[in-house]
């Protein structure tokens, strides 16, 4: 989605989704509802898909997408608009993931399962529409350095400029540019490597 404004037959200006998101969120602080209301339909898909991608985990995206919310939504008096709404929010999800595997890290563990990953398919509803390729991507994604993964699930799938990708990972933009390059070359040696072409497609 690039982050510019469009003029309109009036002479008047429009404003961006990610403005939008931003002023919807600032008049969120002071108890808008409607306000509320439109800030997290905006953001709920971009937050779910992160999520997903993040904690490779399609069952816990809702929970982790909700724990996301419920942390943004408690947290907006100290939202002040520096940095988009988007940006904010998503950082909000990155701790709720790293929150989430430290607490799992420190409960007993419940399952001999030494193929955690395996277990988590196989619990999956496999006949959903394109569960097969979601999977694949999400084994795909996990074989990427860290910093790849991030940066082409934060420009590619959930859609952030790259500018904005770039202020979120606190790196040059021709940094995130790079890096995104690099995972989009890695993903499609391991897709043609694993001949899965409806992935392929996609990447």
């Amino acid at each position: 989605m690039p982050n510019t404004r469009t003029q309109s037959g009036t002479g008047d200006i429009t404003p961006t989704l990610d403005e939008s998101i931003t002023a919807w969120a600032l008049a969120a602080r002071s108890g808008d509802a409607d306000a509320v209301e439109h800030f997290v339909r905006a953001l709920h898909r971009d937050v779910q898909r992160y999520v997903t991608h993040l904690c490779g985990d399609p069952q816990a995206a809702d929970d982790l997408a909700q724990d996301t919310f419920l942390r943004a939504l408690g947290s907006l008096h100290r939202f002040e608009g520096r940095s988009s709404a988007r940006t904010w929010l998503l950082a909000i999800a990155r701790r709720a993931v790293i929150d989430s595997y430290r607490y799992a890290a420190a409960r007993p563990r419940l399952s001999d399962v030494a193929d955690w990953q395996l277990a988590i398919e196989l619990s999956q509803p496999c006949d959903l529409p394109g569960f097969d390729d979601g999977i694949a991507l999400l084994d795909l994604l996990a074989a990427l350095p860290e910093e790849r993964r991030e940066a082409f699930i934060l420009t590619q799938l959930v859609g952030l400029p790259y500018a904005e990708a770039a202020e979120f990972s606190d790196c040059p933009i021709g940094t995130v540019r790079s890096r995104v390059a690099r995972a989009r070359a890695s993903l499609i040696d391991l897709l043609e490597e694993s001949e899965e072409p409806a992935v392929l497609a996609a990447v």
